[in-house]
């Protein structure tokens, strides 16, 4: 692995999900690094070190939740090394159960499949169904890591990006939690 500055010059074998995802920083200006990693994707905790190494910032988790009735979805991006407890969220977001949304509904939504959530797939949300949820800790760091919708090469941007350019362009307000991962 080895850090890349900016999108692929050549596209070939690259989903349309993470052509849309360069296309849309690269709209928007943001300047980024990524590192491809095709040979081994980003699904165990040794590659996800690996990735962190190179990109030099730790790669956020993102899930995918629903409450219990499936009708409201929520992102949540929070420091990977984090552990996450789904009571601390829901008495924070004044929910009275989440779990993790399913397949079904993170293809449908989000147009992503597991392992390759991403705050990023947001863009792919047309009618503003997911809500997203970000831990404050993210927000303390100087730069962000992120999939571009495929766990094949991940991302790191200015995390002041994030907050003033990327999501004011897709119209997303976040809600800022502050979860301890304890009990």
């Amino acid at each position: 692995m080895k850090l890349i500055h900016g999108s692929p010059e050549d596209m070939t074998g690259r989903s349309e999900r993470e052509i849309r995802a360069y296309r849309l920083l690269d709209r928007l200006g943001v300047e980024f690094d990524r590192t491809d990693h095709r040979d081994r994707p980003a699904g165990s905790m040794e590659v996800c070190a690996e990735v962190d190494a190179v990109l030099g910032v730790r790669i956020c988790k993102n899930l995918f939740l629903s409450n219990r009735q499936k009708t409201d979805h929520y992102l949540l991006v929070m420091p990977g090394d984090k552990p996450f407890k789904t009571k601390e969220l829901s008495s924070q977001m004044g929910i009275s159960r989440l779990s993790f949304a399913d397949e079904e509904a993170m293809a449908d939504i989000l147009d992503v499949h597991p392992g390759s959530v991403s705050v990023l797939a947001l863009e792919n949300d047309v009618s503003h169904r997911t809500v997203l949820v970000i831990d404050e800790d993210v927000l303390k760091e100087k730069m962000f890591g992120c999939h571009p919708c495929e766990n094949t090469s991940s991302l790191r941007f200015a995390t002041r990006d994030l907050t003033d350019v990327i999501l004011p362009a897709l119209g997303i307000k976040p809600v800022i939690v502050r979860l301890n991962g304890g009990d």
